[in-house]
């Protein structure tokens, strides 16, 4: 399933800024109702930055006794992508960026489109602990 962000779109929002509401159970992790996001995109000159919180509930299975458990997701977001060609653009120009620690950048080579959905799996799944007890 894609929900797409579209670089367009948010080049031609009032202050380049677009608010996203997400209610849905993302596939391949076992909900307990559906996963809320709030997210704020905004566009950087040559990045885009997607902050937010997500909150749910998912079932996980005990490490130690194999019984399933409810845990509590409520976490933030903090994403930034690359509208051009990273490595390209920054050392042929020479300037720097600054990102803050334990950050990354994805480059979206030349995409018009950033997934929301996907980008909302993957930091569900990297939110949960990786020893799972009840």
């Amino acid at each position: 399933m894609e929900k797409l962000l579209l670089l367009e779109d948010l080049e031609n929002a009032e202050n380049k800024t677009l608010y996203c509401i997400f209610d849905e159970e993302i596939e391949g992790v076992e909900c307990v109702g559906p996963i809320h996001a709030e997210l704020c995109a905004k566009s950087l000159d040559d990045f885009v930055q997607i902050t937010g919180n997500v909150k749910g509930t998912v079932k996980l299975e005990c490490d130690l006794c194999l019984d399933k458990f409810d845990y509590e997701l409520d976490f933030d977001i903090d994403e930034l992508y690359s509208k051009g060609s990273l490595l390209g653009d920054y050392q042929e120009s020479g300037q720097e960026f600054e990102i803050k620690e334990g950050q990354f950048v994805t480059d979206l080579n030349g995409e018009k489109e950033i997934d929301i959905y996907d980008l909302l799996y993957q930091s569900v799944i990297l939110n949960l602990p990786n020893k799972k007890v009840c």
